[in-house]
């Protein structure tokens, strides 16, 4: 499910007409073996497509409408080779749609000292160029990303792929469709939002449904297919019985898988990928939606409880950037506030994400004491460690604020036996006290999203392409 369309990257390489026609070649010649070169690198995740020269106003125009109307393309990739005058730059970038980044790099690594003179000099302008046109890209107020350093060096390679993950999310952004399954939890602040306003400035779609929409599906679900299923469950996960029956426990099991064919199918025939439930509206419904729903966002969906649809769609999103791994919806439960050992114990009622699995998960059926439903089935599972960082969105009534936490996530140590819930722990930055302070001063809700595979910078990154209020703490 986080498969996007297929994308692309347009590299445009700047230079101009003075040199001469053999310059240019030269130019080009460089320009396609540095093409050549990434591409066949195994680091960038999509593929790097050279342009014609940017030699003209009317030749970047064209390139920049072009990649505008071109689905398959996610962003620019700029490099300027020689002196390319910013001016001619003006049109097209202002008509760009799209993320750019601005390579500042050169062909060469080092000055060939021996053989330098004025005609390499005069080719290999790059210094010379990045300041002319990152002025340009300064003045128009473009919030492109810069890049700097030796094309061929891994972090600068590095630093251009997580780019482009972050170039994708934000064209599907304008693609990602939240589907409400009931309203938002009764007397929640943090859940509510202004949808139209979220509409307007990220791109994302956000239907309400009733819960018998639901419910109709569900009950179209034939016994064939949750068989087949459930035979699939017993490859992927053990199973822990605990104090049912085997018929109990299965026929607990086998109402989560029903679940979760009829709200794939629901969000696939509406071309959702992304959605929220709410344990206070379950009419119809014999469970909450848990080991279903853990399912769904293992496959890529987003999702966030209580009707959280803001924090649903920003699952979506950091799925997409991270290709789904270690990545999805968290909430704040448990203080750990031990002498030198405070951290935060993250989990949900049920619905933690199994991407950010230590080990193989189990099958768990347990009361949820909440809800006054039939028992569901979850799984359950400790969480990784690693760094990552914690994001959270809120609405501020007069803009939206995006709160982003760096932690380091750390496998628990001590056993939960009576924990019927998967758990991940971690600890905040810059410590516990400053960064649970400024997490509170800022408005940071309890809902979020974790990723131990992205970075603050790629969150920024984004932020700044949306014109996205934020704060960072670490």
């Amino acid at each position: 499910m986080t498969t996007v369309s297929t994308k692309q990257f347009w590299f445009v390489v700047g230079s101009q007409h003075l040199y001469g026609e053999e310059a240019l070649a030269e130019v080009k010649a460089h320009a396609q073996e540095m093409t050549d070169a990434l591409n066949n690198s195994g680091v960038l995740p999509y593929p790097l497509v050279l342009q014609d020269l940017a030699v003209s106003a009317d030749k970047i125009t064209d390139i920049m409408k072009e990649v505008n109307y071109r689905d398959e393309v996610a962003g620019v990739i700029t490099w300027m080779h020689t002196f390319s005058p910013a001016k001619m730059w003006i049109r097209g970038t202002k008509l760009l749609q799209k993320p750019l980044l601005h390579l500042a790099t050169q062909y060469n690594e080092s000055i060939p000292w021996a053989t330098i003179d004025m005609d390499f000099m005069n080719l290999n302008q790059a210094a010379h160029g990045d300041r002319e046109y990152g002025f340009i890209n300064a003045r128009l107020n473009k919030q492109n990303k810069i890049v700097v350093g030796y094309w061929e060096r891994p972090e600068v390679q590095k630093q251009i792929a997580e780019w482009m993950d972050v170039a994708v999310a934000y064209n599907e952004s304008f693609h990602i469709k939240v589907a409400r399954f009931g309203d938002n939890m009764r007397n929640v602040g943090v859940t509510e939002g202004d949808k139209v306003e979220a509409q307007i400035q990220f791109g994302w779609t956000v239907d309400y449904f009733g819960i018998g929409d639901l419910v109709e599906v569900i009950n179209e679900v034939t016994e064939e297919e949750i068989n087949d299923l459930f035979a699939e469950y017993t490859e992927l996960y053990d199973f822990e019985y605990g104090t049912y029956s085997k018929e109990d426990w299965e026929a607990s099991v086998k109402v989560q898988i029903s679940y979760e064919i009829a709200i794939k199918r629901f969000l696939d025939q509406g071309g959702y990928n992304a959605f929220t439930t709410n344990f206070e509206d379950l009419h119809g419904m014999k469970q909450l939606p848990g080991l279903a729903v853990q399912r769904l966002m293992a496959q890529g969906y987003g999702f966030a409880g209580e009707g959280d649809w803001k924090t649903a769609a920003l699952d979506r999103l950091l799925k997409v950037m991270s290709h789904n791994k270690s990545t999805g919806f968290m909430e704040d439960y448990t203080y750990e506030l031990t002498a030198g050992q405070e951290s935060i114990l993250q989990s949900h009622m049920l619905e933690v994400d199994p991407t950010l699995a230590s080990s193989k998960p189990k099958v768990v059926v347990s009361p949820l004491g909440i809800g006054d439903k039939e028992d569901p089935a979850r799984l359950v599972f400790d969480g990784k460690q690693g760094d990552g960082v914690v994001v959270s969105m809120a609405d501020f009534g007069t803009h939206y604020k995006l709160l982003i936490n760096e932690v380091t996530a750390f496998e628990p140590t001590t056993p939960a036996p009576k924990l019927p819930v998967a758990r991940v722990l971690w600890n905040v930055k810059p410590n516990f006290q400053d960064g649970v302070k400024a997490w509170i001063e800022n408005g940071g809700g309890h809902h979020t999203v974790v990723s131990l595979n992205l970075t603050t910078d790629q969150i920024v990154t984004y932020a700044k392409l949306v014109n996205l209020d934020y704060v960072v703490i670490k």
